[in-house]
Order: C-alpha cells, then sequence, then structure tokens
C-alpha cells in the first residue's frame, strides 16, 4: 500500500537549500528569497512614490530601506521565539541569533515591519497611512518569494493528502502531503498582489489606510484557509476548537483591516 501511494505522488523536486558554499559561508535559496523580497518590493515602492499626489517620495523610500529590513529580521525571528517556541528558547537563550538554522514569522515580521514604519513615520513627519498603504501594495511580493523558498527547503509542508499532486517531503514521512507552501505562494503572494493592483486603480483604493486595509484581512483569509490543509507545527499541534497558532494570529488582522477599511476620514 505503501508503495502504491508514492507511486501516485508528485515526485518532489529535491533543490538544495544551499544554492553554493565557500568554505563556512554559504548563500541559502531562503537568504535571497528575503533579498529578492526587499529589493522588489523597494523598488516597486520607488515607482508608486512618483505617482503625482504621493506624499512620500522616492528618497524617503530609499531611507526606510533599512528599516524596513531590520523590522522584517528582527520582528520575525523575534515572532518565532515568543509565538511558536517560547520553553525552547527560554532555556536555549543562545541559539535566539542563529536564524541560519531557520525558524521566521510573518507575525512577528509583520509587528516588526509596523515598528518600523511608526517610527520612521513620526521621525520624518509623514503620513502612517501613505507609508503603510505602499507597504501593504508590494508585502505580496517578499511572502510570494519567502513561500516559495519554504517548498526549496521542504518546510511548512501540507497535511497528508490522496490529492493528485500531493508530495513526499523529506522529513515528511512516506505518505503524500499537500505541498502547501505554493498554496500560500499563490493565495497571499501573487493573488493579493494582484487585488492590490487592481484596487491602486480605483477611487476607493486611494482612500489613505484601504490598501492596508485590504491586505491585513487578504492575508488573514489566506492563511486561514491554507492552514486546513497545512500541517500544525508539531510541538503546538491544533489549538483552540482544532484551529492553529497561524489561524489565531491571522484574527486581529481581520479585525484591524475591517477597521482600516470601514473607518470614516477625519472631515
Amino acid at each position: 500500500m505503501e508503495t502504491i501511494t508514492q507511486f501516485a505522488a508528485l515526485a518532489y523536486p529535491e533543490i538544495d537549500p544551499i544554492l553554493f558554499s565557500i568554505g563556512p559561508f554559504a548563500i541559502r535559496w531562503y537568504a535571497l528569497a528575503y533579498i529578492a523580497g526587499l529589493i522588489i518590493g523597494w523598488r516597486l515602492m520607488i515607482h508608486f512614490a512618483k505617482a503625482p499626489g504621493s506624499a512620500i517620495t522616492p528618497e524617503q523610500v530609499d531611507d526606510f530601506l533599512v528599516w524596513a529590513t531590520l523590522g522584517v529580521v528582527l520582528g520575525g525571528r523575534l515572532g518565532y521565539v515568543i509565538f511558536y517556541k517560547p520553553s525552547f528558547y527560554l532555556a536555549n537563550p543562545g541559539e535566539i541569533f542563529m536564524v541560519w538554522q531557520g525558524g521566521m514569522s510573518f507575525h512577528g515580521g509583520f509587528l516588526g515591519v509596523v515598528v518600523a514604519a511608526l517610527l520612521f513615520a513620526k521621525r520624518r513627519n509623514l503620513p502612517v497611512f501613505s507609508l503603510a498603504d505602499l507597504l501593504a501594495i508590494v508585502a505580496p511580493v517578499g511572502l510570494f518569494f519567502g513561500r516559495v523558498a519554504n517548498f526549496i527547503n521542504g518546510e511548512l509542508y501540507g497535511r497528508v493528502t490522496d490529492v493528485g499532486w500531493g508530495m513526499v517531503f523529506p522529513g515528511g514521512g512516506p505518505e503524500p502531503r499537500h505541498p502547501s507552501q505554493l498554496y500560500e505562494a499563490i493565495l497571499e503572494g501573487a493573488l493579493l498582489f494582484i487585488v492590490q493592483m487592481v484596487l491602486r486603480n480605483t477611487e476607493f483604493g486611494k482612500k489613505p489606510g484601504v490598501a492596508t486595509g485590504v491586505f491585513l484581512i487578504g492575508y488573514a483569509l489566506a492563511r486561514g484557509f491554507v492552514e486546513l490543509f497545512r500541517q500544525p507545527d508539531a510541538h503546538l499541534g491544533f489549538l483552540i476548537g482544532g484551529s492553529t497558532m497561524g489561524q489565531l494570529l491571522s484574527i486581529p488582522m481581520i479585525l484591524v483591516g475591517a477597521y482600516l477599511i470601514l473607518r470614516r476620514e477625519p472631515s
């Protein structure tokens, strides 16, 4: 039976997580995904900042790149430590800084960028929602590359399935599993970016805070849906009512997103 199950599954394209290495120095696909997301997102933000009526200038976007990078990396790592493995890192604090071993949280990275954007906007006296909306439009690009890197690493795979496109992942046992990383790349990345591009060309989408609200709700709905197919973290399992940590962390995003879309601008 096991042989038949494996035969029915698609072959997982095993790609070395390390692109190349020179001695102890190694370049990983995961690191390249972060770099690609940041650079492409930065260039897109500059492009949108050049549009007539933009409250953010290309020069200010340039200056914000370092802030955003620190927010993503520090927030992503601390989020993983706090949300997913607090007891482990409390007992092994030295491993908190070993980011090359993996372990990043989107929700943590998101909060890190939020803090960075608030501090930067305050320091430069910029309208917060104008900066936030630019970030919300380009964020799906980084999500797309990040999820593809998860797939290459063979991590964050889905639950056991009998669908024709199931894959046997290294470390995931002999049974085919949903390639949930690719589901997330399509929904959180490609589809959400298209939605933001369409929204940007409407009057409603130009209202301050709307793009940010749509991103929050779009990501939360996509993540919550894919979590139905994604294997929960082994050390957490299922939580309240059979939900996962990813679903629980997405609930506040929906609430905040709805507020931003429905709120009335000060007259």
